[in-house]
């Protein structure tokens, strides 16, 4: 056993309550279904207050049963992460760094975590059965913090005395450990609460202050126990209650979207409308090709009480299989002349993909699944960012050709539909004819408006869309959209309502950004020669400048954090090739160990003499009071094995050849013990000293031996 190092504080956590630890084991068992192990490893620590022998353990015995838990910690890691497929998932990410792998990768060191958070009672226990049993109250902090124990090993090695440490029990700690692993469990329910609840009130009932009463001090119990209660059951509520929503409701409220199943226009509010500025779309075109007007993302065929509706199932969702991975053909054997890179959010990780008109192929899409509807509508399923390839071109697209629904106009928009149509006689003209003459109506006579005053006195069964037909004339793009569409199928011929975003706005070479402010709403004609859907918008162009025209004057300062919040966000859902970074980043480490390496082999192959290598190893190694002790064995006064200096010097004053050499040796082996021993050593003069002095006796010793008469060496004085 090795010595117990002296100058340790009082200890500085108490003991716990009788069977607090026991009762904290079985609940983590209960919890994480570890009881059948959870209950012997209870009774041995509760055993301790029966069995009253114990085992007088020095700081080194706990120094290596923490050493042997670190590396049960570090093997259980090893498990975990190897049990639930962290290397293979790891490694697939290294060398495919995108969505899918990164999830991989993130599950499985996700569960590794969990299951090594659930064993740390396992891992721990010999510590604390250790404590349990040992003699002593506590364990030094300085075995289980690694800053103490640098610092203590560093004065032992150099001799000195250790800095002060305090002696800590750390019972309490373990029981932290146990009830953080029995949080990890896997059943639903208000047992962990409870549970939680009933060993934290024994724990703080032996703490409890002596200025209050036990009945104030359990009803303050209480009343915290409450609050937590209620606070917990709260949130489940809340969390149901957000369940029960769709969730392409909830990507309403997030950073850009719309419904497949319905789009609830604006129209017919009063009052002006707000949008953000917020960018929620980010494209890249090809060397010299212009972006598209506009990106879709939705159609719908039914107008019903100012909203417009798909089916209910959002127009018949089907799946797209990739081919390749990353791959997804929306139109097969297509002919794309263009290629679009297109940067967007997807809230909650759902959500409709913005895409430009005639998209027949989608490439570099990191999306776990994606659905397509007979309504040109793209749904996936992904990280919160995907940023992918868009090839298109004209021609076919995923959109269906008309049917009855695309022909419907509600009965109360007939009587304004027809006024118009009779006012600018559309009857009997060609599909060219009745666009551009619509086109021009529009242009003509109707402005560009956010704003919706109550102008007109409302007349009897007159609709927001009569009335902005005849009467206003002012709306947004919604109300142009719905208009058109609706005066179009009045003519028989087939329409839709499709929304999306207008670009317009460049940043940069082949850069631009699309801001929340351009959702945009038009209107799609079916062509009867072509069999092809077409865009048809008729909302007037200057509806983008009003838009930029109510820009704030800082918005700059919004798109410097939007555009943090891109780089962020791409990193985060594995769009911005680690691998690149990690190289780089990896690259200045690498170089730097290399040439310390280097360096550190050249000073390793310096030649050093025994004299530097003992000196190096241990302080004082180097005293020439060694030279005596040599010269003393080499002359028949042999040094047992183990023997200190001083009783061996004492044996050898008995031959009469050192009798008067015995002041002089003794005053030589009190500068060399100092020397070797103190850890203020000697000073400058005392180190010359005793160079000087064993120089001398080392002399006379030689004379004394040659004829055998002691003679004493000269005293220094220093």
């Amino acid at each position: 056993m090795s010595k117990v190092w002296p100058d340790c504080d009082a200890v500085r956590m108490k003991k716990p309550p009788p069977l607090l630890l026991g009762l904290a084991l079985l609940f983590w068992g209960w919890q994480t279904g570890f009881l059948l192990l959870a209950a012997p490893m209870a009774a041995i620590l509760e055993s301790a207050r029966l069995i009253k022998a114990r085992w007088d353990l020095t700081d080194d015995d706990f120094t290596r049963i923490w050493t042997f838990c670190s590396l049960l910690l570090l093997a259980a890691a090893a498990y975990a992460f190897t049990a639930n497929d962290g290397p293979s998932n790891l490694l697939t990410y290294f060398r495919d760094p995108s969505a899918l792998t990164q999830r991989g990768a993130g599950t499985a060191s996700a569960r590794a975590t969990t299951a090594l958070m659930r064993w740390l009672p396992i891992v721990f226990f010999p510590f604390i059965a250790a404590q349990t049993f040992s003699s002593r109250e506590g364990v030094p902090l300085h075995i289980v913090s690694l800053i103490l124990r640098r610092r203590w090993l560093r004065a032992r090695e150099r001799g000195q005395p250790p800095p002060a440490s305090s002696v800590v029990n750390v019972t309490y700690a373990y029981f932290g450990v146990c009830l953080f692993g029995a949080s990890l469990h896997h059943s639903e329910g208000v047992a962990f609460f409870w549970g939680l609840c009933g060993l934290l009130a024994a724990a703080l009932w032996c703490e409890r202050s002596a200025y209050f009463g036990r009945v104030t001090w359990l009803g303050a119990l209480m009343l915290v126990v409450g609050l937590g209660f209620l606070g917990q059951w709260g949130i489940n509520q809340f969390q149901h209650y957000l369940g029960n929503f769709d969730p392409h409701w909830l990507s309403r409220f997030a950073h850009r979207g719309f419904d497949p199943t319905h789009s609830k226009t604006r129209i017919g509010d009063i009052g002006r409308l707000q949008d953000s500025s917020t960018i929620v779309i980010r494209l890249q075109t090809a060397p010299r090709s212009a972006p598209p007007r506009r990106l879709r993302e939705a159609s719908y065929h039914t107008y019903r009480a100012r909203v417009w509706y798909a089916a209910e199932d959002g127009g018949g969702f089907q799946e797209i299989h990739e081919r390749p991975p990353g791959t997804f053909v929306l139109v097969p054997a297509k002919t794309n002349t263009e290629t679009l890179n297109i940067a967007s959010y997807l809230p909650g990780g759902k959500g409709l993909l913005p895409l430009p008109e005639g998209s027949g192929r989608l490439e570099n899409l990191p999306a776990f699944s994606l659905k397509k509807n007979d309504l040109g509508a793209v749904y996936a399923e992904g990280p919160g960012l995907v940023i992918f390839d868009a090839h298109f071109g004209p021609g076919r697209t995923i959109d269906s050709p008309p049917d009855t629904s695309d022909r419907h106009v509600p009965a109360g928009e007939i009587p304004a539909l027809k006024r118009v149509i009779s006012e600018l006689g559309l009857r009997g003209l060609s599909l060219k004819q009745t666009l551009q003459r619509v086109q021009t109506f529009f242009q003509r006579h109707f402005t560009y408006s956010l704003e919706q005053e109550q102008d007109f006195p409302s007349q009897p069964g007159q609709t927001p869309i009569s009335r902005f037909l005849l009467l206003t004339r002012r709306g947004h793009c919604e109300y142009f959209a719905t208009a058109t569409v609706l005066l179009l199928r009045q003519l028989g011929i087939p329409a839709r309502y499709a929304v999306g975003y207008a670009v317009h706005e460049a940043r940069g070479h082949g850069k631009y950004i699309v801001r929340q402010r351009d959702a945009h709403a038009w209107c799609l004609v079916w062509n009867g020669q072509t069999k092809l859907w077409q865009d048809f918008d008729t909302t007037p162009g200057s509806w983008i400048a009003d838009e930029e025209a109510r820009a704030s004057a800082l918005q700059w300062l919004s798109d410097l954090f939007s555009n943090m919040a891109f780089e962020f966000s791409k990193i985060r859902w594995g769009q911005a090739h680690l691998r690149k970074y990690i190289l780089l980043g990896l690259a200045p480490i690498i170089i730097i160990l290399f040439f310390q390496i280097l360096f550190r082999m050249r000073r390793r192959k310096r030649p050093r003499s025994a004299s530097q290598q003992d000196a190096g190893r241990c302080p004082g190694l180097d005293s020439e009071f060694y030279q005596i002790e040599k010269k003393l064995v080499a002359h028949g006064l042999p040094r047992q094995a183990g023997e200190p200096l001083l009783p061996w010097l004492r044996r050898a004053f008995s031959d009469p050849r050192l009798q008067a050499l015995e002041r002089s040796l003794s005053q030589l082996l009190y500068w060399h013990y100092r020397y070797r021993f103190d850890p203020l050593g000697l000073t400058p003069a005392e180190r010359q000293a005793l160079q000087r002095q064993t120089a001398a006796c080392l002399a006379q010793l030689d004379e004394a031996f040659r004829t055998g008469n002691g003679v004493s060496c000269a005293q220094s004085h220093i």
